[in-house]
């Protein structure tokens, strides 16, 4: 084997190796693209067996969502553009449904909202997250880009 045909395997390799890793963050890191219609689409399903029967079938929330209900708890809120799930950054939303609400809220809260953790992997999270945002208006999506951008700095 020449020493040309080496480096060219080598580039391969690595040039592989490299997609392959870029390929797998963009899959658990921050990887909700609501332009992806794949994952849009495997997001659509995942929401419907998982989000839906709380948060609604067309992301409307619970009926009065801001105000608590008789056991103290908060309603499901809206992922349509009327909530507020747009105003937090991608990686808050990723560990809210990954994690549950604790990391966020003050201690001794308490939500109906399950960690999914256990249940979804990364890639089922990230694809829903890029369901709900396939919803929000342009603008709306390009506020809340910004606002992740920033937040990962």
């Amino acid at each position: 084997m020449t020493k040309a045909l080496r480096i060219g395997i080598g580039l391969v390799l690595g040039a592989a190796v490299a997609s392959a890793v870029v390929l797998w963050h963009a899959g658990t890191i921050g990887g909700a693209d609501p332009r992806d219609a794949a994952q849009v689409a495997r997001g659509k399903v995942v929401y419907a067996e998982r989000c839906a029967s709380c948060h609604g079938a067309r992301l409307e929330g619970q009926a009065d969502w801001q105000s608590r209900k008789p056991d103290g708890r908060m309603p499901a809120p809206p992922h349509d553009a009327s909530g507020h799930t747009w105003h937090h950054p991608d990686g808050v939303l990723f560990d809210i449904t990954k994690k549950g609400i604790s990391a966020y809220a003050p201690p001794g809260y308490e939500s109906d909202m399950p960690a999914f953790g256990g249940a979804l992997s990364d890639a089922e999270i990230w694809a829903v997250l890029a369901f709900i945002k396939s919803s929000w208006p342009d603008d709306v999506r390009q506020r809340h880009a910004a606002m992740s951008e920033r937040a990962k700095k």
